[in-house]
């Protein structure tokens, strides 16, 4: 049903249900004249006469009455679907889909998830966690992150944090082995590698150096796809590691792990939270937005500071 058809339609009814053509104007916040044209138009569709008019009465011809009755319960029916998704809107329940890759989502977004799932328990979460990147709207997400660079044209993002990429080894490494002081001594070092997601290639290492920033490809003697798995190989002295600050900045301040190369650490990449739409969201999800924001954004316990990086670089020597 086109929209003027059904606006022509709101106005027959109301018009009957006010016996006024003008009182059915006010109600629906249009002027008389565009409630006129609205049943002109709606009669010359039909093609039959709805009502009896006159400068003073309005009465329903025997046409008329008969499309109220089959009009009325239609409309009403369509103003309580209405009325029940507006209100839904409104309401912090229901289904909320959510995306994300799984190294970041249990460290860094899994609090927040708990939080918000205490807070409005009438709520029920679906996480799928995977670490490539999916059809946003065939998979019929609510609010996704993604590590890395923003995601594509369609969707809006907010930049939640940094994500550095720092060069560690355990201490017990270090004492067997010693500490590379440049790029070119990781050649002499035994370093893990990780596989990206989608492409299944070895990801280079990636520095700061001076305002650019440089690849290089590290031979490896682990390689993995997990972020934890390789955590895991470096904290056990395994090999020396790149990882992502998120996993590294707690390891470091637990003095599990040493920072290494720490003049070169970049930030480049960042961890995005996206969804599609900034109008008509559901309160579930403009809550949830707004409770990872809070508490994600500007907080340091996923960052590495310089002073940490430096104290932690002084230590060593």
């Amino acid at each position: 049903m086109a929209f003027n058809e059904l606006r022509a339609i709101t106005t027959f009814t109301k018009a009957a249900e006010l016996g006024s053509l003008r009182q059915a104007a006010v109600a629906q916040g249009i002027t008389p004249q565009a409630a006129s044209q609205a049943l002109t138009q709606l009669e010359a569709h039909l093609g039959v006469r709805l009502f009896h008019r006159t400068t003073r009465r309005l009465s329903l011809t025997e046409e008329g009455e008969r499309f109220l009755g089959a009009a009325a319960p239609g409309l009403q029916a369509l103003q309580r679907a209405l009325h029940g998704a507006r209100q839904g809107r409104d309401v912090i329940a229901g289904p909320l889909r959510i995306t994300a890759t799984r190294s970041l989502m249990l460290p860094v977004l899994w609090p927040v998830l708990e939080e918000y799932c205490a807070r409005y328990p009438d709520v029920e979460p679906d996480v799928q966690l995977d670490d490539r990147i999916g059809d946003w709207v065939a998979d019929r997400v609510d609010v996704g992150f993604r590590a890395g660079t923003p995601p594509g044209e369609g969707l809006i993002a907010r930049h939640l944090m940094p994500l550095q990429l720092i060069v560690c080894a355990a201490p017990a490494y270090i004492a067997r082995h010693g500490a590379p002081r440049s790029i070119d001594e990781l050649a002499q070092h035994r370093c893990s590698g990780f596989r990206h997601p989608s492409t299944g290639k070895a990801m280079p290492w990636e520095f700061l150096v001076g305002d650019e920033i440089v690849g290089r490809d590290v031979a490896s003697i682990f390689m993995t796809n997990d972020v934890e798995l390789e955590a895991n190989a470096v904290i056990a002295g395994h090999c020396i590691g790149q990882l992502v600050g998120v996993t590294a900045a707690p390891l470091i301040r637990s003095g599990q792990l040493v920072p290494l190369l720490t003049e070169l650490v970049c930030a480049h990449l960042g961890l995005y939270l996206y969804y599609g739409s900034r109008v008509a969201q559901p309160a579930r999800v403009r809550a949830f937005i707004d409770l990872v924001v809070e508490r994600v954004v500007g907080n340091p316990a996923w960052v590495v500071s310089p002073q940490e990086l430096a104290a932690a670089a002084r230590r060593r020597r």
